[in-house]
């Protein structure tokens, strides 16, 4: 960091999809992977490579989710991807026809070449440039010290409310193991999913009402070797008045009333500051672990879809779409507009907007970085975290963007472009604060995904939690090989039960009954196994049937296949 320098500054991008090969294709399924790539990773890396050949350093944190990094490795997505490349080539060159013959306007007609063009070229890059590899290409940035990769829970396991400890561990040690097995090296930050933390105390269970002393989620981080994490505003600087949005539903205020009984807030002598990291207060952790806080001013101003640059009239529409083929040709043009209103997009309209849109959220940056330094004397560091796929597929344009922004700060002689984790080794935190229980989700709570809705789907996790980590203690050193595959298969059932996608999709109702209906089919097929795995191991007859029933799940759902069963089991 020069004397020049503000601070500094970093984006993070947590990028996840759930397991979903295997589980449907369109409308919900295997398109929700091939949209990201096409959309939202390729086009991410076409522009950290550009900016790569012009010898620049984008240095920036992202997130790739193990059950994410499982599915784009994949064979069925690899060879999958490029079949839906060629439909979309092949919808732009059906509507180029179509709009000619029916002597639609010129801009449109353009358009379809546009998007042609498009298609082409992420077809081109994922072939020859990548080698069909998206993991391999953000791996290469990695090993150039160009980014730093992050982990997440193996399926992004909704950590808070998970009702075993055994479960927490699995998931965070499925996915380092995961993380080594793709990037040849150990993580050194982690996602929490959801960005959902809860701090140890006795924690009572929302639907069974039992209770059991309960370490922190930190605990499972640094016993699994992670050094540092990210957590909303609200959960440093929120205080109890968080516990107001559990009164929506009554389950979770009796969860918070657990908390903020326990709770005591120990005051220390500095204020607290989103724009530096801190050491997480524990008595149980194996090792430090930090933590940085997310930003709220660069949130809004690019999560807003009202207040944000995303709803600026010249970008392209996202929900306005033409059939067949799917492809976008109106833009936003208000974001209250009814969709019959929506005006032809304007591709020349573009540039100006984007360099508009950078230099505010340039100046932005250096503003709180000021102000920081201002209230506090030191050096700040502004972190910025997105879900990924946000860019390129809501926001079209949000690549683009994203490649001025980083070219910018990179030229900008008063603010240090960093990712965290050179960010964490150059300046070690070495100050200690509490943060307290919660998410990323609506009054920073558990709400999203403990409510009216969800509550049968913790039923179900917990059910198969008490069963799992008792059968897999019983029987996972036994030394049979049969009962190993049963039980890994299991193991994985209640993995990809454990998502927490279900919830978040049944409570914003955005794709309910895919999640209602995928719930269900874990719980049965972990159920069918458990039920396998207790004949076998107590020497009852397995009908050929149920043998042909795991090959299918090995096929379907064969996700982390060197799974390590040993933190799943009861201690």
């Amino acid at each position: 960091m020069t004397e020049k320098s503000l601070g500094s500054f970093s984006l993070v991008l947590h990028s996840h999809l759930p397991w979903v090969l295997g589980h449907g294709v369109w409308p919900h399924g295997t398109s929700w992977v091939n949209e990201a790539a096409a959309e939202t990773y390729l086009p991410l890396l076409m522009e950290l490579y550009k900016l790569v050949d012009d010898g620049y350093h984008p240095k920036l944190t992202i997130g790739l989710t193990p059950v994410l990094c499982e599915m784009l490795k994949s064979h069925s997505f690899t060879d999958g991807f490029l079949g839906y490349l060629d439909e979309k080539i092949g919808a732009a060159l059906h509507d180029y026809d179509d709009f000619t013959e029916n002597k639609y306007e010129e801009g449109r007609i353009r358009l379809t070449k546009w998007w042609e063009e498009f298609y082409e070229s992420m077809k081109e890059i994922f072939v020859h440039r990548f080698n069909r590899d998206i993991v391999g290409a953000f791996k290469k940035l990695q090993d150039d010290n160009l980014v730093d990769i992050i982990t997440c829970g193996a399926t992004h396991g909704y950590a808070p409310l998970l009702s075993k400890d055994t479960s927490i561990d699995a998931q965070f040690k499925t996915a380092v193991d995961n993380y080594k097995k793709h990037f040849g090296r150990a993580p050194t930050g982690v996602w929490l999913p959801e960005c959902a933390y809860r701090p140890g105390y006795r924690w009572k269970n929302p639907i069974s009402g039992e209770e059991s002393d309960r370490p922190g989620i930190e605990y499972f981080l640094a016993k699994n070797g992670l050094k540092y994490f990210f957590v909303d505003t609200a959960l440093l600087l929120g205080g109890k008045s968080q516990g107001v949005y559990a009164a929506r539903f009554p389950l979770l205020k009796e969860l918070w009333k657990q908390f903020a009984s326990q709770y005591e807030e120990i005051p220390v002598s500095f204020e607290k500051s989103p724009y530096e990291p801190y050491l997480v207060s524990t008595q149980s952790a194996e090792a430090p672990v930090a933590f940085f806080t997310r930003d709220e001013k660069t949130g809004i101003v690019v999560w807003s879809g009202e207040h944000g640059y995303p709803g600026c009239a010249e970008y392209l529409d996202f929900h306005k779409k033409h059939y067949p083929g799917g492809l976008r040709y109106w833009k936003v043009t208000g974001a209250k507009i009814d969709l019959g209103k929506k005006m032809l997009y304007w591709p020349d309209d573009i540039p100006g907007k984007l360099d508009e849109n950078a230099g505010h959220y340039v100046n932005l940056i250096k503003d709180i970085l000021r102000e920081h330094n201002s209230k506090f004397g030191n050096h700040g560091i502004v972190v910025a975290p997105y879900d990924c796929e946000l860019f390129g597929h809501w926001w079209f344009e949000g690549n683009w963007w994203l490649a001025r922004v980083l070219r910018w700060l990179e030229d900008d002689p008063e603010v240090e472009l960093t990712h965290t984790r050179n960010f964490v080794e150059q300046n070690p935190p070495n100050k200690v604060v509490q943060i307290i229980e919660g998410s990323w989700g609506q009054g920073s709570s558990h709400w999203v995904w403990l409510n009216e809705w969800t509550t049968w789907t913790w039923e179900k996790i917990y059910e198969c939690e008490g069963k799992s980590e008792e059968i897999i203690a019983r029987y996972k050193n036994n030394g049979d090989k049969s009962m190993l595959k049963i039980l890994k298969q299991m193991a994985r059932e209640l993995l990809l039960l454990q998502s927490s996608d279900w919830q978040f999709l049944i409570s914003t109702w955005s794709a309910r009954d895919y999640a209602e209906n995928r719930m269900a089919l874990h719980y049965e097929n972990f159920n069918r196994l458990y039920e396998m795995a207790s004949k076998y191991g107590s020497g009852q007859n397995v009908d050929e049937g149920e043998w042909h029933f795991l090959g299918i799940l090995e096929s379907n759902d064969g996700i982390f296949m060197d799974l390590d069963l040993e933190p799943f089991a009861k201690k």
